[in-house]
């Protein structure tokens, strides 16, 4: 009865360690997609940040006092608000979209003059 008992106890030791393993290769893969997670969710916020820009405090301020008073129209809260420099997507288009346009012209133009080799061989 003593060796039985040994036996079962030896055997649920090696499932609670085979069950131990696999939980803690789940829980790795859960960590892994956890940290992808904020690191993503991180990334977002930084970019959203970036992006938008930080709001101009005196800007506000002015545009409240004009309403206050009345002088504000449409023109004027349109020139204070107005982005004076072109932003980073701005930027980035007026360098790619040449680039862009002379790599599909080299393509273009390489295709277009290539000579037909396989006509040739069709008629043989």
């Amino acid at each position: 009865m003593r060796e039985d008992l040994k036996k079962k106890a030896e055997e649920l030791e090696q499932t609670l360690e085979m069950q131990l393993t696999l939980a803690k290769k789940e829980s790795e893969d859960w960590v892994k997609i956890g940290g992808a997670v904020v690191v993503s969710g991180a990334l977002a916020f930084l970019a959203v940040r970036l992006l938008t820009g930080k709001k101009n405090k005196k800007t506000e301020k002015v545009l409240k006092v004009l309403e206050k008073e009345g002088l504000l129209d449409e023109e004027i809260q349109s020139k204070l608000t107005q982005k004076s420099q072109p932003g980073f997507f701005g930027r980035l288009a007026a360098i790619l979209i040449p680039l862009a346009i002379k790599y599909g012209q080299d393509q273009f133009l390489n295709r277009f003059y290539e000579p037909n080799n396989t006509l040739k061989e069709d008629e043989k």
